[in-house]
């Protein structure tokens, strides 16, 4: 074999040899698993992003507050009859199911009744179900704001007095990663173990 095609073949060899290792590095990617989750997968969605509101002791949160956590944030209020108290009671059954994980999962409480949701009735509607889980407090303003920015629906129900009136709005919960990016959306009523499972998914993702 002359020197010229000896050259060649090295080159040829050299060239399948990369192209192997491409493939193989390609083929290694795709066979890597993707999370599965039973809440709706809404990776990459372009609204709920973060948010700037004052917490029960009137501290400015945002989601950078709780990086390193998986968060998740439901709208609600303390005197809903229902969903409210199912969603929170079923939180606090994730954290306690997560045993040692329990303190990397944070839950926030957004109220859309911040005229009769004060701070001192916030942290005691936040203390009958976990201590740690915080309620945050939008002004009026705010509140309508957030709630177009997350794509919430609230609405005023009146009532038999003017104190009386109930709130209308919806009733899942969005759920952030550690590093603080928005990757489900959770349905009301779902129960606690699947939420135990997503977030076990997103603390190992």
């Amino acid at each position: 074999m002359n020197k010229r095609n000896a050259l060649k073949l090295i080159a040829g060899g050299a060239g399948w040899a990369g192209m192997a290792a491409t493939l193989g590095l390609g083929l290694s990617a795709c066979g890597e698993p993707k999370p599965s989750f039973n809440a709706v997968d809404i990776t990459g969605a372009d609204y709920a992003r973060d948010f700037s509101l004052k917490d029960a002791d009137g501290k400015v949160r945002t989601l950078a507050d709780f990086k390193g956590k998986v968060v998740v944030l439901f709208f609600g209020y303390a005197q809903c009859p229902d969903v409210c108290p199912t969603t929170m009671t079923e939180m606090a059954q994730v954290k306690q199911q997560l045993g040692s994980d329990g303190d990397k999962l944070q839950v926030l409480f957004v109220t859309v009744d911040p005229a009769r949701d004060t701070p001192e009735v916030l942290k005691a509607y936040m203390g009958a179900f976990d201590p740690s889980f915080v309620a945050l407090i939008p002004t009026a303003d705010q509140l309508v704001a957030v709630a177009k920015d997350f794509k919430v629906y609230y609405k005023k129900v009146e009532g038999k007095t003017p104190t009386s009136y109930s709130m209308d709005h919806s009733a899942a919960s969005f759920v952030y990663d550690a590093d603080g990016r928005l990757r489900l959306y959770a349905r009301y009523g779902a129960g606690a173990a699947p939420m135990v499972s997503d977030v076990k998914a997103l603390l190992k993702s």
